[in-house]
């Protein structure tokens, strides 16, 4: 279809010119467009050139920065083994451990994933900021602002090959493999303290148990020595019985020389010799029973009366039962502790360095040959493309 323009100036009879055109004039050819480049490849050359050196001048004046990659071997959660523990408690294995199967589900599913969070943490990040003086190093008045930067800065990424991959870029390129081999050193740092197995954990468990069994024992051991110190009993039952063994002798002599001095009175008088010193016996015996009973200090037995004996041993029992009672669970947590130190020893995860991050001799940024390539061609294309849009792109029919 013919397409009709009409043009805007009116002809003197009034009547409006008509300009037509045929749809394959309008049509502009490949020979066309290279000509009309042609005519004006002095412009497209000098913007070549411009593009090219400007490029490069930007390209040089931006700062060069330096990539440095450490890597490690994820460490791998090895099973621990609970055949220590199950012989410090006392449990045969052929029973299957079914009240240690509890501590089973700690289990890591994926290693690598649990060491990337860590070296991702805010904990390392600060240790390496503080390290390195990484503030006054970015300019930053803030550690939040230096974190974010380090992060920027950072890149951590695992494979299928099991392997860490820990790269940082920096201008400086000393510090950059420094920061790349910190980063490893940290993350054994943290976890020779951060509980990562069945092991670890049990360990730790069994460690703050302990550390509170101690501090009752200390206790209970302290009450049983006071109770001795205010009874005098350190063998309620040997001393109960040396006690009622002492009274009844007394008895068994006062009874005696009663009789004797019941009996001389019959034939002396009260001034006879013989008589007074058989009454200064009985009197003597009568009062070394009636401090035993009173409680009062007699050598050889303890200082508590004899009526409350039975109440003192009770006391004493009772604080003897509480030593031996935490004796027992302080020797089996330590059993238990042995155990889990044991296992956490075959079974801690051990950082393996595959590769310690080296100072790198080449920039890893700008890609100056790309910025000016890119720079130019662009630059080209965009001069082109103009060229094309307000050059001649059709011709006119007179």
């Amino acid at each position: 279809m013919p397409t009709t323009l009409y043009n805007s100036d009116t002809s003197p009879a009034g009547t409006a010119a008509a300009l037509v055109f045929d749809d394959r004039d309008e049509e502009i050819s490949v020979s066309g467009l290279l000509d009309t480049l042609a005519r004006r490849a002095r412009i497209i050359t000098w913007t070549a050139v411009l593009a090219a050196l400007l490029s490069t001048s930007i390209a040089f004046l931006i700062p060069p920065e330096y990539t440095a990659e450490a890597v490690i071997l994820t460490p791998q959660q090895s099973q621990p083994s609970l055949s220590a523990l199950a012989q410090a408690t006392g449990v045969s294995p052929a029973l299957g451990l079914p009240g240690l199967a509890l501590l089973s589900g700690f289990g890591i599913r994926n290693p690598a994933d649990l060491y990337v969070g860590i070296l991702e943490s805010r904990t390392i990040a600060d240790a390496l900021i503080s390290r390195f003086h990484l503030r006054e190093v970015y300019g930053d008045d803030y550690t939040q602002r230096a974190r974010k930067r380090l992060a920027r800065r950072t890149t951590i990424k695992t494979g299928k090959d099991t392997l860490i991959h820990i790269q940082v870029d920096d201008r400086d390129p000393k510090r950059a493999a420094q920061l790349a081999n910190a980063y490893v050193d940290e993350l054994s740092r943290r976890n020779t303290t951060v509980a990562l197995t069945e092991a670890s954990q049990r360990r730790l468990f069994f460690e703050v148990q302990l550390t509170k069994e101690k501090e009752l024992l200390a206790n209970a051991e302290n009450a049983l020595r006071d109770t001795q110190q205010f009874t005098g009993l350190v063998e309620p039952a040997g001393q109960a019985e040396a006690l009622i063994r002492s009274a009844s002798q007394l008895h068994a002599e006062i009874l005696t020389k009663e009789a004797e001095v019941a009996g001389m009175r019959t034939y002396v008088a009260d001034e006879n010799p013989r008589y007074q010193m058989v009454a200064r016996e009985l009197s003597a015996l009568r009062s070394e029973l009636a401090k035993l009973e009173a409680g009062e200090h007699v050598a050889g037995t303890p200082e508590v009366p004899v009526e409350k004996l039975p109440q003192a041993a009770l006391a004493y029992l009772r604080k003897y039962r509480d030593v031996k009672y935490h004796e027992g669970l302080y020797e089996a947590l330590s059993k238990q502790y042995e155990a889990a130190r044991l296992d956490e020893a075959k079974a801690a995860p051990l950082i393996q360095v595959i590769d310690t991050a080296v100072v790198p001799e080449k920039r890893s940024w700008p890609p100056r040959t790309l910025i000016v390539l890119m720079s130019t061609f662009v630059s080209v294309l965009l001069v082109s493309c103009w060229i094309v849009i307000c050059g001649p792109a059709t011709r006119t029919r007179p």
